[in-house]
């Protein structure tokens, strides 16, 4: 006689960016019979994290039809539950497993917990999670560049440089200035040969960038000018934030002791278990580990947390993240980009590389696969 669901033990992930990633690995290898996978998002759909920028810009190749998706395809065979809410607690039982709290007050339990929660954006990145809100949300958000003549974007990382491309590719003739607290685009990460491209490619399509200064806070609208924390005055009309996210981290650090760093990041061993907590996993920008937080890491985390929680169900050993080279696309609208490759003596590429890769499709057709689409 099959099992009842609620005799079954429970998969939960928490986190629908990459936490369906996970979800649909495990969907394809975990037994229905013996196991409910279930996956908790806020919103009912995964955005694709590159095309963003892109999207808020612009309505160019209409990319909110394309660059979200639903769950209803995501597991395969239909191996899975998806479950639309908030999470605002995670319980731990005596023994193992435990329960997490959904905002309605609801109790999900589970034997094995993934933790893949994201991050939080500050500005025109910041969306909203009812997909009814989507259209009036980018609408407003586009209408704020189209009708901006002087555009300040608050941080050279790859944020800033993307936002300046994209902007550019639409309106060649609005002045745009950079403001970057170091003394080159993006961070010490990477090579100079490769940033000081990324700053030609800037440059070259007449962004201008200030180094070494800062701007404590973004103005309201209406202001027309902004004092740096150098005393340099700016003209400008929009102002937009173009710094890196937070981690979405909050209720795991007030439900889950000694889980949580001082930054917000999880504690995990190389496993990618919680460091007291070995039923539960975590993968994604959330992880305290020492690497660039990027879309092509939280892909090898996910796979190795899927493998690990099969391993871990079957007590078997478990396999070690060991981190991977640094690398890294920046696209300068849809025809530029630079790119470098941490391997060799460090490889850095072009215009023609970033737009074979990643500059005009912005990888949806990658996203739209994992999706099941």
């Amino acid at each position: 006689m099959p099992k009842k669901s609620e005799d079954k033990l429970n998969i939960v992930i928490v986190g629908g960016g990459y936490g369906a990633s996970a979800a649909r690995l495990l969907s394809a290898k975990l037994d229905p019979s013996k196991y409910n996978l279930i996956l908790i998002n806020s919103r009912p759909y995964r955005f694709h994290l590159p095309a963003f920028i892109r999207m808020v810009v612009s309505d160019v190749d209409d990319l909110e039809k394309t660059a979200m998706a639903g769950y209803d395809k995501l597991f395969h065979n239909n191996n899975g539950t998806f479950i639309q809410a908030s999470v605002t607690g995670i319980q731990k039982s005596e023994t193992v497993g435990g329960s997490v709290v959904l905002d309605n007050g609801e109790k999900v339990p589970f034997r094995v917990l993934i933790l893949a929660t994201g991050s939080t954006w500050s500005g025109p990145l910041g969306f909203p999670d009812a997909k009814d809100d989507i259209s009036t949300f980018l609408t407003s958000e586009r209408s704020k560049f189209q009708d901006a003549n002087d555009i300040v974007l608050v941080g050279g990382g790859s944020v800033g440089i993307e936002y300046a491309g994209e902007i550019k590719d639409i309106w060649p003739n609005k002045k745009i200035t950079i403001i970057h607290g170091g003394s080159k685009l993006l961070n010490d990460t990477y090579p100079d040969r490769f940033r000081k491209k990324m700053e030609h490619g800037m440059i070259s399509r007449g962004v201008e960038i200030v180094y070494n200064d800062y701007l404590d806070e973004i103005p309201t609208s209406g202001a027309d000018s902004v004092t740096t924390r150098n005393g340099q005055t700016i003209k400008a009309d929009l102002f937009v934030p173009a710094w890196g996210p937070k981690p979405n981290t909050s209720f795991i650090a007030s439900s889950l002791s000694g889980a949580v760093t001082d930054k917000g990041f999880v504690k995990v061993k190389p496993t990618l278990q919680l460091v007291s907590y070995p039923e539960i996993f975590a993968l994604g920008d959330i992880l305290d580990w020492k690497e660039q937080k990027q879309a092509a890491k939280a892909d090898a985390h996910a796979a190795l947390v899927s493998a690990n929680v099969l391993n871990y169900l079957n007590s078997k050993p478990l396999k070690e993240y060991k981190g991977s080279y640094e690398l890294i696309l920046v696209t300068n609208g849809k025809n530029g980009g630079t790119a470098y490759f941490g391997i060799l003596w460090g490889i850095v590429l072009g215009d023609w590389a970033a737009r074979l890769v990643k500059s005009k499709t912005l990888l949806i057709p990658m996203f739209q696969a994992a999706q099941g689409l």
